[in-house]
């Protein structure tokens, strides 16, 4: 069975150091589906606790049912959940049970039912929490509201955090472990899945994308509209944006020309996808702050699949037909390129992490100069080392990784790292005589190596 709760280790240890201290706020949050609610249901299991999913209703609704989760473990002979008039009232009442762990899942939610809830908030966090030894713990989903009405300078609630935690996907190790799987099967589902705990358990096998994304019945069907939907007043305008950089067009300028959007209007559509973490702007690793030369990228796998081959097949699939399965398959193993990129990034990292590479790399990302491009480049700028890394999503034979290692070095040269040392690397599916090419000075690894990296 695969494993279902996994990693998460630093975000546990911070919470655990706040529930050592007398009392406690922390905001939660992150995209829907990262696991926010999993994480805190992991944390609380053995404290004492209250958990309230607040709902898109009144302020009054919220409160019964609040009320009603408190009354049903702090019991009290002459209290209903209508003997509250506020959620002022409510943790006054629990301020006298002693250590008390209190969560309010989708907080967005409340706070929309009456938007006084924060003035209210700040009460409790003041007079309330602060006197008592409760920790109070705040969830949202709405990446947005969160950091505008609870994070942000104009929240009542600004600077009474005692930290907070933006959660975010797994990485691909973890989803490893989660999927339990073949590892090139991983790839194959990550590149559908990314990191969302959520959609990693709705697979068995990469396969399953037939009824998850191309089934009018599916669950990763409808999850890009609905994503969007949920979380932007424009989704229409965003969507637009996000199937331009899908198909290709990855600068400014193209984005612009692409979907119609004048330039001074696309820099604020732009910084709210980057700030909910659907998109990454990316500069060249060797690039100065402020370089112009800059592409965007979607930084969600799950967005990046969906607007890439759902919204191509969309119309098949209201006809459900999958007619388009063969050329999908051809496209997606294209695809895939990108994402083992990605994957690659993760793994160098971890190797890095574990001192097994020639130098301690303290940068990493892509180089490009026009049509030029170097899929990853690492560099300790202090030592004056770098390693130069193609990335390959397919079988290389000796003759194959020469050829790739001649056309790395001519590149590097282009870098301009004149007087550096420098290394050569090379990430494949599957690399022959990966032990020859090694004893050459070469590095190789290939899926074979990943495992090695797993606790």
């Amino acid at each position: 069975m695969p494993i279902t709760f996994v990693d998460r280790e630093s975000e546990l240890s911070f919470m655990k150091e706040l529930w050592e201290n007398d009392n406690s706020l922390l905001p939660i949050y992150g995209r829907r589906r990262v696991g926010k609610t999993r994480l805190v249901k992991e944390f609380i299991k053995d404290k004492p606790a209250v958990y309230h999913l607040a709902r898109n209703s009144t302020y009054l609704d919220n409160l019964r049912d609040f009320a009603g989760a408190v009354l049903e473990k702090y019991p009290s002979p002459y209290l209903t959940p209508e003997s509250f008039s506020s959620f002022a009232d409510v943790f006054r009442y629990l301020g006298e049970k002693g250590k008390i762990l209190v969560v309010i899942d989708e907080f967005p939610y409340l706070i929309q039912s009456d938007k006084r809830v924060l003035s209210e908030f700040q009460y409790i966090v003041d007079e309330v929490v602060r006197a008592s030894k409760l920790h109070l713990i705040l969830v949202g989903s709405s990446v947005g509201m969160m950091e505008e009405y609870v994070l942000s300078q104009r929240s009542p609630l600004y600077g009474r955090r005692d930290g907070q935690i933006r959660l975010e996907p797994l990485d691909f190790f973890s989803s490893w472990k989660l999927l339990g799987v073949d590892l090139e099967e991983v790839v194959r589902i990550y590149g559908v899945t990314g990191g969302i705990p959520a959609y990693l358990v709705l697979f068995n096998r990469f396969d399953d994308v037939k009824r998850l994304a191309f089934s009018k019945q599916g669950f990763l069907y409808a999850e890009g509209d609905f994503l969007l939907s949920s979380e932007l007043r424009e989704p229409r305008v965003y969507k637009l944006i996000l199937k331009a950089i899908a198909e290709g067009k990855t600068r400014f300028n193209e984005i612009s020309t692409f979907t119609g959007i004048p330039r001074s209007n696309l820099f604020k559509y732009i910084g709210v996808l980057e700030r909910l973490g659907f998109l990454r702007r990316e500069t060249p690793v060797t690039a100065p702050p402020k370089t112009r030369n800059t592409r965007y990228k979607i930084a969600d796998n799950y967005i990046r699949f969906y607007f890439r081959f759902v919204e191509r097949y969309r119309d098949e699939v209201e006809l459900e037909s999958l007619d388009f399965w063969g050329e999908f398959l051809e496209g997606y193993n294209s695809y895939l390129g990108g994402i083992f990129e990605d994957v690659a990034r993760q793994f160098l990292i971890e190797l890095n992490r574990a001192g097994r590479l020639p130098f301690r790399f303290m940068k990493i990302g892509r180089w490009w100069h026009k049509n030029e491009e170097i899929d990853l480049v690492a560099l300790n700028e202090r030592e004056k080392k770098a390693l130069f890394v193609e990335v390959k999503w397919k079988c290389l034979s000796e003759e194959g990784v020469r050829r790739v290692l001649k056309g790395l070095e001519r590149k590097a040269e282009l870098v301009g790292l004149e007087g550096w040392e420098k290394n050569y690397g090379i990430v494949a599916k599957k690399i022959e005589d990966k032990g020859g090419l090694m004893k050459n000075g070469l590095l190789a690894w290939d899926l074979s190596d990943f495992a090695e990296l797993l606790p």
